[in-house]
């Protein structure tokens, strides 16, 4: 049986912008763009021409693609003609595949918002599809507050759907622009929407996430008959977000009954790039990823009990719904203090550690891992720090180099301008093969701003290990994370800190002491020798 067409509509670069703290620059909406399109979706839109100069700049540079490229913009204002508008015209100018254009189908806003009758509004939207369709474009209708308009007024709400149509719109898209419409309320008034004459395959569907129900909205639409679903990559948007992608695809090719009856522009192949690119879209916001994102999170298939790791063991479906290689994410068995040998045998062979069921070091492990706990260490998230313990347990560390000493400094002092101003200094001293290297660095940036002691420690250990300084040059901290885990004069500080390289690995140390420098320099050090460690592993076996 032949599988019916579900085409998949990307937003991140308009809607996603909208997101608090999210700019993209013109050469980072290339970027993602370029990546939106090899995973293969149907409709990528880039921005709104005119409404700012990086959009207008994205649509004179934009990549060839082999997805719609779409405009988006409003329909034409009351008073002027379609061809006559100059917002319109900006838009049309971007001379793209596709035009996605804005109106009100909610009869409350046409006369609040925009102070005109309905007749009016319907005009404009009938006007400005024929428009567009008149020159050459695929025309798409984003009908905003379409489900409240249709809750409180639903004939004039399908009026505007069905003037966009008539006037050739290829696609009706229904918006839940508040993000407050629930997955029932979605099914019945989409199915009300196709009872009214317009077909399946011209309706898409937009939802908002301020409930947590932008993928159960939009798989309610899907249900019901609709057959394009816009969203964002890992759920950007304005408020709480948009319909999340990287959640919505894996479940359309992953889950019954949409794997069997849809066929996206996605692949199973380009799945797997799901997850780089997802960490890819948050590195270049500078974002942390969530870590329990479904799918794609790095604790998406992470097994934390005991019984759950010793199940995995034996049969992965136990306690996973998918393989995680599908969408590009790998499984986690993490270290803690909950932790039997099941999920210790199961970590260490991940780790490429080869140890016998029953051999005494599983227990001694075990013990130093409780015991570190208690002093404030944290193994559940720092998996890079698990394998040092556990190769220095089993007799299996390398010695790269050894810290003979360090030393950091926070001076205050007026600058040329008499301000008062922070900087501070790190010495570090390193012995490689035999021969003691001393490196001193700053941590002010190129603002001339302190980035604090942790930073000039970074630089200073990172700055002259020899043989191995290669290895580490691609190396970047990506997120620093602090806790006081016990509190009173004694307090234990722990440090948590993110890396990640240009290959793609990202990993996790801790440390922990009353010392806050203390603490950093040792997650520091251990994320370097794991660094190591990979990389002349990787070496030896090509």
């Amino acid at each position: 049986m032949s599988k019916e067409k579900l085409y998949l509509y990307d937003t991140t670069l308009r809607d996603g912008q909208q997101t608090q703290g999210v700019q993209f620059s013109t050469a980072e909406k290339i970027q993602i763009a370029q990546m939106l399109d090899q995973l293969g979706l149907d409709y990528i839109e880039g921005g709104w021409p005119g409404a700012n100069p990086t959009d207008s700049a994205f649509f004179d540079e934009a990549p060839k693609t082999r997805a719609k490229m779409t405009a988006f913009g409003m329909t034409k204002r009351t008073g002027r003609s379609a061809e006559n508008d100059d917002v319109l015209a900006q838009v049309m100018q971007a001379q793209t595949a596709a035009v996605c254009l804005v109106g009100k189908s909610s009869a409350f806003h046409v006369s609040d918002a925009l102070g005109i009758t309905k007749a009016e509004n319907t005009a404009n939207i009938a006007a400005s599809i024929s428009h567009i369709v008149g020159e050459g474009r695929e025309a798409l209708f984003d009908a905003e507050h379409f489900f409240d308009g249709y809750k409180a007024d639903p004939t004039y709400a399908l009026e505007t759907l069905h003037a966009a149509i008539e006037a050739g719109a290829r696609w009706v898209v229904l918006c839940d622009t508040n993000g407050g419409t629930l997955p029932l309320e979605v099914s019945e008034i989409t199915k009300a929407v196709i009872a009214s004459g317009i077909k399946g395959d011209h309706l898409g569907i937009h939802t908002h996430d301020d409930t947590a129900n932008a993928v159960a909205c939009s798989l309610a639409a899907i249900d019901a008959g609709a057959r394009q679903v816009q969203g964002t990559l890992n759920g950007l948007g304005e408020r709480c977000g948009n319909a999340n992608l990287t959640t919505l695809i894996p479940i359309l090719l992953l889950k019954e009954p949409y794997a069997s009856k849809f066929e996206t522009g996605v692949t199973l192949e380009a799945l797997k790039s799901l997850k780089h690119m997802s960490y890819r879209l948050d590195d270049i916001l500078n974002r942390v990823p969530l870590r329990q994102a479904p799918f794609v999170g790095s604790s998406a298939f992470a097994h934390k009990a005991g019984l759950h790791a010793s199940a995995i063991l034996k049969d992965p479906s136990t306690y996973e719904h998918i393989a995680p290689e599908v969408v590009g994410n790998a499984r986690v068995i993490p270290m803690s203090n909950q932790a039997g040998q099941s999920n210790l045998r199961k970590r260490l062979s991940d780790a490429g550690l080869s140890v016998a069921k029953g051999d005494p070091a599983l227990g001694f492990l075990l013990d130093e891992i409780k015991e570190r706990e208690s002093q404030g260490y944290s193994y559940d998230t720092a998996q890079a720090s698990f394998e040092l313990l556990a190769r220095r347990a089993l007799g299996q560390m390398p010695d790269f180099f050894e810290v003979k000493r360090y030393k950091v400094t926070v001076e205050r002092r007026k600058n040329k301008y008499d301000k008062m101003i922070s900087l501070s200094e790190a010495v570090v001293v390193v012995k490689i093969d035999g021969e003691k290297k001393l490196s001193v660095s700053e941590s002010m940036d190129d603002t001339g701003s302190d980035r604090g002691p942790v930073n000039a420690l970074s630089k200073a250990l990172a700055k002259d290990l020899g043989q191995y300084q290669e290895m580490i040059d691609d190396m970047r901290l990506v997120d620093f994370k602090v806790r006081i885990t016990q509190g009173g004069t004694e307090a234990v500080t722990r440090v948590i800190i993110d890396s990640a390289d240009s290959k793609g690995n990202r990993w996790s140390t801790v440390g922990a002491s009353p010392n806050i420098v203390d603490a950093s320099f040792e997650a520091l050090l251990d994320a370097i020798q794991w660094k190591l460690i990979r990389d002349t592993s990787e070496k030896a076996h090509k």
